[in-house]
């Protein structure tokens, strides 16, 4: 009996361990390890988000979350071209991030205490708060989310978009008719041939559709929002010092543009006697030693890529079709919500 059970303890370990995913590359070796010897990172991104995640006419990636991959290529590799750009849909993305089929997924991902728990997964830290609402028809004349009543609402299969939505119809006695697809181009497509009432998603996304649509004025997001919605990259639960990476790659960016630099200055910042400056651009080798990074880490991102506001005002801020301003988006010394921890 007792060697009975010793085999069947045995095998509900292996088993156990097969789940966790523990013989994937990447995890036997440490990702860091991992995507050192491989020589290029692989990033999950959406598979098509204006402004986000989207190739342009000679297929290269651009967008927010294509240069937060960009920007842990030069962190980690020292060339923000080293990385392969993975494009997932909302149902895709945690499957493939668990397989170990990807290193990070920086996909417009809100970080919420299901999917930081029970997933196997860890939520890294924000780098975009957001919240859900509504686009409509500009003629129509909505004026409120209150008047969606009876409508017929397009809404993306897979993400928190659907729940939210679900739950706020219900407690607010208002019916609807949600359709459900997924990915975003498919559900706003669906708003532009008149399918729908409403597309139902992060305002951000909203922006994101409406500046390709084919007269982006016909259309008005509503204003009221019924959700937070923070983003942020998401990596295997298995892996502190991947997450450590991961997180500090964000508040790098966070705290260049905090302490003033940025891609144009970046060089001559390396003379400055700001002790915090000097650590960020590996002056004093202090930041580089403590991720196991090159002691230039945040010097390459941010000469290669930028600090969170080029990020920001390239890809989706108030000069581009997506006309997004800073907002809650902007650092906590301008009234947004946006804070690094000390660099120290």
């Amino acid at each position: 009996m007792r060697r009975r059970f010793s085999l069947a303890s045995s095998l509900a370990a292996l088993a156990a361990t097969a789940w966790l995913g523990i013989a994937t590359p990447a995890q036997a070796a440490g990702t860091l390890d991992a995507v050192k010897a491989r020589g290029i990172l692989n990033c999950g991104v959406n598979v098509g988000a204006a402004g986000f995640s989207m190739p342009d006419s000679q297929g290269v990636w651009r967008g927010l979350d294509a240069d937060l991959c960009r920007a842990t290529a030069a962190a980690v590799l020292g060339d923000a071209n080293k990385v392969r750009f993975l494009p997932l849909t909302a149902q895709q993305r945690f499957t493939a991030a668990q397989a170990g089929e990807i290193d990070v997924l920086f996909r417009q991902t809100t970080l919420t205490l299901s999917r930081d728990t029970t997933l196997g997964l860890r939520m890294v830290h924000v780098y975009l708060y957001d919240g859900h609402g509504f686009m409509v028809r500009r003629d129509a004349n909505l004026r409120s989310i209150n008047d969606l009543r009876d409508a017929t609402i397009c809404l993306m299969q897979g993400t928190t978009n659907e729940a939210v939505t679900a739950d706020w119809a219900r407690t607010n006695n208002i019916p609807i008719r949600p359709v459900l697809f997924d990915r975003l181009d498919n559900a706003a497509g669906a708003l532009f041939a008149g399918r729908c009432d409403a597309l139902g998603t992060d305002a951000t996304q909203l922006a994101s559709a409406r500046s390709t649509a084919p007269n982006p004025n016909d259309y008005v997001i509503l204003p009221e929002r019924i959700s937070k919605e923070p983003y942020g990259p998401v990596v295997r639960r298995d892996d502190p010092e991947w997450f450590d990476v991961i997180r500090w790659v964000v508040m790098g960016l966070i705290s260049a543009e905090e302490l003033g630099v940025t891609q144009a200055n970046v060089a001559e910042q390396r003379g400055s006697s700001n002790p915090e400056i000097r650590r960020l651009l590996g002056v004093t080798p202090d930041t580089g030693q403590w991720l196991k990074l090159p002691q230039d880490w945040g010097f390459q991102m941010i000469r290669q890529v930028g600090n969170y506001a080029d990020l920001y005002n390239r890809n989706i801020g108030p000069n581009t079709p997506l006309g997004l301003p800073r907002g809650m988006n902007d650092l906590w010394t301008r009234g947004g919500l946006l804070y690094a921890w000390p660099l120290r």
